[in-house]
């Protein structure tokens, strides 16, 4: 409780710094009170959905509708805070410079119109993420990219050469709401016609019910070698209350079934290889390893009856168990596919040129592709969304990898 008044707090002085920003550009009491009414309406609601959270429902939609009202309405206000912000101390400096050495007014006379020229400024600033925000949660979140590498390995089997391999991740199918750009989707992923599909973990939010909607569309997925899939750290139930023990474990027999009654070939800590005359790769998935999540992920069982030789693809959720556990492994990870992160689903990316998100501080590898020690690893920044009912600047991904044999590069 002690934090949720913090909270009120500092959200109250930030309202009150921002809505300075619109008066100087308008005292109009109108403009006020709709801009009191708006603050106090997504504040009052955010605390209403937080203190009504229902932890053991597992879906929470009324509250991720509120968290993303309040940061549509909330994030653009730091702009104004920081224009302003920064106007004042300005005007502090610039007052004792004229009251020490000019010995005029604190205050210029020429302050109004300044203070005025930067309040227009700024709300033109802050209207940039507000309609990005807007976009991001009426579009951006089913805005779906297909991503296309192609890596070169020089011990890659001959008969290998131009396999194609379609990676999606983080379905977070409790959050869908709209059939149709789900289906869109789903249909893309075969377009691309690859000769197999690996999904990386995190079918749904908390329960396995919330995939039963989405069963049948998922379970249109093709490729002439199968789907392959691993658990992510949302598919084992953690994060939401049980009746019991045996409600979860239960929960958790589900999603075994649900995943093989859908076609996908879920990999616990086990391999499977796929062949072509007389030539095979192996395909390894091992159960969630992450930094600060359950580590479950057992790469000795995983690759038990695989040999050292064997060209090998691991699919890991987490990528910061390529960052902790498979890069130093004696055995030799050819190429590692992993989500888990989302990109946090808000970031700034110029294709081939620039790539930021906060998620950056958190993972050292967080989105897209990445090379060490002869050994890649593909961050999918994630099919769905979660908690946000948006993306922003980092779309929804379906990734292409095409695997040729030869010097090893990038394209």
């Amino acid at each position: 409780m002690i934090r949720l008044f913090i909270f009120i707090g500092i959200v109250l002085a930030l309202d009150f710094y921002a809505l300075q920003s619109v008066r100087s550009v308008t005292k109009n009491p109108l403009v006020t009170l709709f801009y009191v009414l708006c603050s106090v309406a997504v504040l009052g609601n955010i605390i209403f959905q937080s203190l009504n959270l229902d932890r053991a429902s597992g879906i929470n939609h009324s509250f991720y509708t509120a968290f993303a009202l309040f940061v549509l309405f909330y994030v653009p206000k730091f702009i104004l805070v920081a224009a302003m912000f920064g106007e004042d101390v300005f005007r502090l400096f610039e007052g004792l410079y004229n009251a020490i050495f000019t010995k005029t007014s604190l205050e210029p006379p020429l302050f109004s119109g300044r203070r005025k020229f930067i309040g227009q400024l700024a709300l033109g600033m802050a209207a940039i993420p507000f309609l990005s925000i807007l976009y991001g949660i009426t579009k951006g979140k089913y805005n779906y990219k297909v991503l296309k590498y192609t890596l070169f390995f020089e011990d890659l089997p001959s008969e290998f050469d131009g396999y194609k391999i379609t990676q999606i991740s983080d379905i977070h199918s409790g959050s869908f709401d709209e059939k149709a750009k789900i289906e869109y989707a789903v249909d893309l992923i075969n377009e691309q016609a690859s000769d197999v599909i690996m999904f990386t973990g995190d079918l749904v939010n908390s329960k396995t019910s919330e995939m039963i909607p989405w069963k049948a569309t998922f379970s249109k997925l093709y490729a002439k070698d199968g789907v392959f899939s691993v658990l992510g750290n949302h598919d084992y139930g953690d994060y939401m209350r049980w009746p019991s023990k045996e409600d979860k474990a239960k929960n958790f027999q589900d999603m075994l079934k649900l995943q093989d009654e859908m076609g996908f070939q879920l990999l616990l800590n086990a391999s499977k290889f796929i062949e072509k005359n007389g030539q095979r790769i192996a395909v390894v998935g091992v159960e969630n390893w992450g930094k600060g999540f359950k580590q479950k992920g057992d790469l000795k069982k995983a690759t038990s009856e695989i040999n050292p030789n064997d060209f090998k693809i691991l699919l890991s959720h987490d990528p910061s168990h390529w960052e902790y556990e498979v890069i130093k492994e004696k055995l030799h990870y050819h190429l590692t596919l992993s989500g888990h992160t989302h990109g946090m689903q808000f970031g700034i990316e110029i294709p081939g040129v620039f790539k930021w998100s906060p998620i950056k501080w958190r993972y050292k590898y967080w989105a897209g592709l990445y090379q060490q020690a002869g050994q890649y690893l593909n961050v999918n920044r994630g099919f769905g969304f979660l908690a946000f009912p948006g993306r922003v600047g980092i779309w929804p991904e379906i990734t292409v990898i095409t695997l040729r044999k030869g010097k090893k590069e990038v394209k």
